[in-house]
């Protein structure tokens, strides 16, 4: 007997709608999947037939033939499991699965019957109810993310022997309460992480300063100086003055959560900020996204948050060059053999560095040569610099900033947070007929519009144009982070002492790949 159940396949980002076709007929007995398998999902015909079994259920030997439609699509994962076994068990006549037509099935399943949690339950849910599909049975542990997509009624199952009982209600059409309406109360968000305050931070004004700006206008951040001094505290500290997340962005962030298998248990929604730290020794693959599976990496796992790369220099130098598309168009493209998949990458770059090997420089007790202080910066390249908007120094920090007690309290992340939210509001307005949401997105028609200059900021920056060899892509970095300082400082017109704050922000740009370090 011939049986059609719906599901749903992953590729990249989203679902895609999967019809599992069963026939069950005479013939020797036999179990056979198509349709453009990964070895786990074709690995499914012992874990249904086992399954099914193992909860009592007779199923008289015969020839079983399931495909996975569309059969040029590839399938990964386990989560056709449940719905394989459902269609074969409507093969054998046990349920009318036309009944079935509006209902979904996912899920992967144990020898024993049971049901195991799957990824990317949220895109899945999100693709089928856009094919029209009303009804979704899954794992209890993935009900509730699933229940997030509204107008789709979600039914958490335990094992196989709950769908089964859940399928005799659904074709008797019975009304049945769906795992949201049985919930005691609202699934409730996580909206604030463990963050380091800002108070915390000893000293360090400028570096202070310059993660505010980058923060409130959403731009990249490269800090340098000695070891020690704060820089990777202030990393630490920074998703903690970022507005709390849009739905929309915890949507978006959570399915790349769910994708890679790291949302907590219990937990639907990230409902935080991210904040990401990869080693220097990471790969490729990793750092973009990839594999055997084509998962997000790093910079996806980042979006919406802050992508920190501490010791900056010491990173593969491809990994590092990897990073120049994401940062001019916010989403990444991995391209692999069975196709090309994109993934946002809207975060905030935020880097550390040390001036030189040692660390030490330009302390008394550093003992690095001239070449060799240059020949560590130098393995930035001026491609990957010139898309980094603000670049501050890290000064070190006084013994009298770190012992007895202090004169002046340091300002904590809430009152920065304030400021930045009204930065956002400030911005939110200006854009709301353009395509950006920021003043580091502004392309040149926005620049044109919002950066203009009088005739002394003209001629300032006609100035340090020249003396500094600017490219125009740093030109143009440096209206952006200056008009975020105008903004901060209420003004409407960008002035020279705008522009030069944000001129100097860019002076290990000069120490890098200018005459400063080892050029005599």
């Amino acid at each position: 007997m011939f049986a059609k159940i719906k599901s749903a396949g992953l590729q990249g980002m989203d679902g895609f709608p999967v019809d599992i076709e069963a026939d069950v007929i005479n013939g020797i007995p036999g179990f056979v999947i198509s349709g453009a398998l990964s070895t786990e999902t074709r690995e499914a015909q012992a874990r249904v037939w086992n399954a099914v079994k193992n909860i009592g259920t007779f199923m008289e030997p015969k020839k079983i033939i399931v495909n996975l439609s569309p059969a040029s699509v590839r399938k990964e994962g386990t989560a056709f499991d449940l719905g394989i076994a459902v269609a074969v068990i409507c093969g054998y006549g046990v349920v009318n699965y036309k009944k079935l037509q509006d209902t979904a099935f996912l899920g992967e399943l144990g020898l024993d019957g049971s049901l195991k949690s799957i990824r990317g339950t949220l895109s899945l849910a999100f693709s089928l109810k856009a094919c029209g599909i009303r009804r979704l049975v899954l794992p209890y542990a993935n009900a509730a993310e699933a229940s997030l997509v509204e107008e789709l009624e979600v039914f958490g199952c335990s094992d196989i022997r709950e769908v089964l009982g859940l399928l005799y209600e659904l074709t008797d059409g019975r009304e049945l309460r769906s795992f949201r309406e049985s919930l005691p109360s609202p699934i409730k968000e996580v909206q604030e992480g463990a963050y380091t305050d800002f108070s915390e931070v000893r000293g360090q004004h400028m570096l202070k300063r310059a993660a505010e700006i980058a923060v409130s206008g959403r731009h990249n951040l490269l800090m340098s100086g000695p070891a020690g001094t704060g820089k990777t505290l202030i990393a630490k500290c920074m998703p903690g003055i970022m507005p709390e997340l849009t739905r929309e962005e915890d949507i978006e962030i959570s399915k790349v959560y769910s994708i890679c298998g790291l949302l907590p248990e219990g937990q639907p929604l990230i409902g935080a900020r991210p904040f990401r730290s990869p080693h220097h020794g990471i790969t490729e693959a990793a750092f973009a996204g990839g594999g055997m599976r084509v998962l997000p990496g790093e910079l996806s796992l980042a979006s919406g948050g802050i992508l920190f790369l501490d010791e900056l220099p010491l990173f593969n130098r491809n990994v590092l060059e990897i990073l120049r598309q994401p940062l001019e168009d916010h989403r990444i493209t991995v391209s692999r053999l069975y196709g090309s998949f994109k993934y946002p990458a809207d975060f905030i770059l935020v880097g550390a560095m040390n001036n030189c090997a040692c660390g030490f420089y330009p302390g008394p007790k550093c003992t690095c040569t001239r070449a060799q202080i240059k020949a560590y910066s130098g393995r930035l390249s001026k491609p990957l610099m010139e898309r980094i908007d603000i670049c501050a120094e890290a000064n070190p920090v006084k013994v009298d900033e770190l012992v007895g007690k202090r004169v002046q309290k340091e300002e904590g992340s809430a009152a920065i947070r304030q400021r930045v939210e009204a930065m956002y509001a400030l911005q939110a307005e200006r854009f709301k007929n353009e395509e950006v949401k920021f003043n580091s997105r502004m392309g040149i028609k926005e620049i044109e519009r919002y950066c203009v200059l009088g005739k002394t900021e003209t001629d300032f920056m006609k100035d340090i144009y020249s003396r500094k060899g600017l490219s125009g892509r740093t030109y143009h970095k440096i209206l952006k982070v200056a008009r975020t300082i105008a903004d901060m400082d209420g003004c409407g017109d960008i002035s020279v002492e705008h522009l030069a704050e944000a001129v100097e922000m860019r002076s290990i740009e000069d120490r890098v790949f200018g005459r400063q370090v080892g050029d005599e």
